[in-house]
């Protein structure tokens, strides 16, 4: 074939017709292209692309010999999106893939990531060779999935997946830019948070079956993910030392796992009202050693829904026997479900004057998460929390409490400058 070098690394083509291929010179209809290309020498490949003009491959070949000189030059591989996708989920499967703190994805997490990637990414990028992927098209994706009507946070968790993709091929080298990065994503409606104040959550706990309040107790006073009172076990509760020992999950396709995070596994107090409730629970059942505390048996685990339909049936027989007598409630008994527990344990722990940061420790995630998540708690506190600071320089001091400790230096002193 004739070609002929017309600048290093950047090769001019003609037609097979062309007059150039025999030593004339090129006529029409004959229009040249260029192709360009570096050496990548850890891959031992050559890295092409092919360009109508000459400054078009010059600009392409100048930029590719700069990144192969930082090491940010990646060869383009024939994987797709698909084949990228399959091998993270047998990865993530078998353990070999972790998440960024080190830890495996839960069943449920991959489950999930699998269903976004074959209903909302496959199908529109799956065929996509991966080092091909640029930002414009995941950019459309998420334009079309909230044209169809996805809300903010649905378009979010879809691209999650992808995401996860990306970030481990930028690891592997097989990507040196992240395609899903800086992505203009509908904006996440508000949720509204369900949090029951101590007086509604004892309420609610009373108008319960007594088979069923302990349970209850359990996530609202001690702030247990479902799938981890699912998984309780008696040996884990310690009623002498008032603690709950968190040690297991629970999932519906692979039983019991272990807990969500390395902070999952942790020790939680256990309040007077919590213990009493427990105690007569494990006497009621007669359950002791591994069975399960909450279980519909021994051995197998309370089933979320039936759980949810009982608590709905006794919260709404409550409410209708309250009017046929004709006494008013003291407070309606809005439904709460066992995730909205967990959010009014952390409620109640705040008011209660525990930290964020201590809170963290008792409900298994992170300080940094905590104060990212529950921020909203903190507004409206910021007199009391310069009341207590005040107490403390005060104590610190020997100034009287609301004084300023500086104003009483310099009531105690001539001014020196301060």
């Amino acid at each position: 074939m004739a070609a002929r070098r017309s600048t290093p690394g950047i090769v001019e083509r003609h037609s097979r017709s062309c007059p150039s291929r025999h030593g004339g010179g090129c006529a029409k209809p004959c229009t040249p292209t260029f192709a360009a290309w570096v050496y990548d020498a850890r891959t031992g490949r050559k890295i092409r692309r092919t360009f109508a003009t000459s400054t078009a491959a010059k600009g392409w070949r100048s930029d590719q010999v700069t990144a192969l000189r930082k090491g940010t030059l990646t060869a383009p591989t024939r994987e797709t999106v698909a084949q990228a996708a399959q091998a993270w989920i047998a990865g993530a499967k078998s353990g070999e893939i972790l998440k960024p703190d080190g830890t495996p994805y839960k069943p449920s997490v991959i489950r999930g990531y699998e269903a976004d990637l074959e209903r909302y990414v496959l199908p529109e990028l799956g065929h996509v060779r991966l080092s091909n992927l640029a930002r414009r098209d995941v950019q459309h994706l998420a334009d079309r999935l909230a044209g169809l009507g996805l809300s903010g946070s649905k378009v979010k968790n879809a691209l999650m997946p992808l995401r996860v993709v990306c970030r481990r091929a930028i690891r592997t080298d097989a990507l040196t830019v992240n395609p899903t990065a800086n992505l203009e994503l509908p904006a996440a409606a508000g949720v509204r948070e369900r949090v029951a104040s101590a007086t509604e959550a004892a309420q609610l706990l009373d108008a319960l079956p007594e088979t069923d309040r302990p349970l209850w107790a359990t996530a609202i006073y001690a702030g247990l993910r479902r799938g981890e009172l699912r998984a309780l076990r008696c040996d884990d509760v310690n009623t002498d030392a008032r603690v709950l020992h968190v040690r297991h999950g629970w999932d519906d396709v692979q039983g019991e796992i272990d807990p969500k995070s390395r902070k999952g596994a942790r020790a939680v107090p256990m309040t007077a009202e919590l213990r009493r409730l427990l105690l007569e629970h494990l006497a009621r059942t007669g359950r002791r050693g591994s069975d399960l505390v909450f279980g519909r048996t021994a051995s197998e685990p309370f089933t979320p829904t039936h759980v949810r339909k009982r608590a709905l049936a006794a919260w709404a027989a409550t409410a209708v026997g309250a009017f046929l007598r004709r006494e008013p409630l003291t407070a309606e008994l809005e439904p709460i479900g066992l995730h909205e527990c967990r959010h009014s344990y952390v409620s109640l722990m705040f008011d209660a004057g525990f930290s964020l940061e201590r809170i963290g420790d008792y409900v298994g995630h992170s300080s940094t998460f905590m104060v990212d998540r529950y921020r909203h708690l903190l507004d409206g506190h910021e007199q009391e929390a310069a009341d207590v600071f005040d107490a403390y320089l005060a104590k610190r001091t020997g100034a009287q409490t609301g004084a300023h400790p500086l104003a009483a230096a310099r009531e105690a002193a001539p001014l020196r400058g301060i």
